[in-house]
This record gives C-alpha cells, sequence and structure tokens, in this order.
C-alpha cells in the first residue's frame, strides 16, 4: 500500500482570493494596514501563529491573536461567507477520485486549515470518506515539523518509504524531508517551482493529470495491495 498526502491551499484549491481577503478583513477589522498578496501568499502553509509571526512581527501576541480570530471568522462552515468560496484546481476532482479508487492507495490530508475548514472542502466536494486520514493545524506544530506526516503514516500503519507527500510549498516538501518520505512538488500553487527545486522536491509536476504516474514512478506502480 502507498500513502498519498495531499497539502490543501495551493494544492487542491486555488484559495489565495479567500485567503487574501480574510487577511483583508482580519487587518482592516483592527485598524492595520493589510500585508500585499505577495506577502500573504508567501506564508499559505503555516498555521496561523506562525503566519501571523511573519506578517505582523512588529504586533505584540495578543494583536497577532486577534488578527487570527478575525481571519477565521470569515470562514464559517455554513453560514454565508464574506471571503470566496475556495474552487478545486483544474484536474483536481478526478485526480483525487482516480486515486481513490486505487485498491494500493490510501489518501491522506496535511494542511495548515483548521479542522473546520477541511470539512467545508469534503462537504462542498462530497469527499466525506475518501481521506483516512486528515492532518490539520488544530493538533500539530506548523508545517515544516513533520509530526503531520508522521501521524497520518501512524494512522495509515503505512511507513515512510511507501509514503508521499503532495504540495505547492517549501514548507510541504520541507516537512516531507523532515519525516523522510517522498515528495512531490506542484508548479500552479503559491511557491515558485525554482523554490521548490531548492528545497529538494524529489519531483515536481505541471499539471493534475500527472501527479499519479509520478506517484508510480517515485514509490513504484500499482499493485494489489
Amino acid at each position: 500500500m502507498k500513502l498519498v498526502i495531499f497539502d490543501c491551499d495551493g494544492t487542491l484549491v486555488d484559495s489565495q482570493n479567500a485567503i487574501c481577503a480574510a487577511m483583508d478583513l482580519a487587518f482592516g477589522g483592527l485598524g492595520l494596514k493589510p500585508p500585499q498578496r505577495y506577502e500573504v501568499l508567501g506564508v499559505v502553509g503555516l498555521s496561523l501563529p506562525e503566519a501571523f509571526a511573519a506578517l505582523a512581527p512588529e504586533q505584540p501576541a495578543t494583536v497577532r491573536i486577534a488578527l487570527a480570530d478575525g481571519y477565521k471568522a470569515a470562514f464559517p462552515r455554513h453560514a454565508p461567507s464574506p471571503v470566496p468560496r475556495d474552487p478545486l484546481f483544474n484536474g483536481a476532482k478526478a485526480a483525487i477520485e482516480a486515486l481513490a479508487r486505487r485498491n494500493d492507495i490510501v489518501l491522506g490530508i496535511a494542511t495548515g486549515k483548521s479542522r473546520r475548514g477541511v470539512d467545508r472542502l469534503l462537504d462542498q466536494e462530497g469527499w466525506h470518506g475518501l481521506f483516512r486520514t486528515i492532518q490539520t493545524a488544530d493538533g500539530h506544530p506548523s508545517k515544516p515539523h513533520p509530526s503531520m506526516i508522521e501521524t497520518a503514516m501512524r494512522e495509515a500503519e503505512i511507513g515512510h518509504d511507501r509514503t508521499v507527500i503532495v504540495g505547492d510549498t517549501t514548507f510541504d516538501i520541507t516537512m516531507g524531508l523532515n519525516a523522510r518520505v517522498t515528495t512531490i512538488g506542484v508548479g500552479w500553487g503559491y511557491h515558485d517551482v525554482g523554490a521548490l527545486e531548492r528545497a529538494g522536491a524529489h519531483a515536481i509536476v505541471s499539471e493534475f493529470e500527472a501527479v499519479e504516474p509520478a506517484i508510480d514512478r517515485l514509490l513504484g506502480g500499482r499493485s494489489q495491495g
């Protein structure tokens, strides 16, 4: 069996507009100047405390906590949202559902989102039950700490030599290397390909259709389990 772990923001979903809008609301709600879009996208993947430490290093901890609360308030699960919903990247739905049908692959998620945010995505796409293991910022240190991947491997009972993380940021790649698993960077996300290469990604793909072949190339082809 292979464990294939996906990041969310910038990998499965194109969440940049929603993230930037929520940042504007969070900072504006406290009368602070919002960061530039490139600054926001540079911290996508980090957990909120680390993200706001990078975006507002001059602010005291109490203000950064308030910023995080304001950011989270922009993403209610069921109520109308003040920010746009996250659309899947082209090819994501077909790729995930094709992998889920394979009897030699277990799917997982490792994300800086909260569990509430992941559940919103699963509701949106009808993906409940597709991912055996879901690791979020609620219960782990921020990426690139390997805790999310290590916990996913324990839950799936699959070793590091049969596990791959698919992500769009250097935080994903470094997290994977810290956990001693295979890493695939995607070229459509929020960190550029050069940064992913310098971080040490084992492979980089430019479209979702290339993810499954890359997994089989790096971890071995189809098997019966």
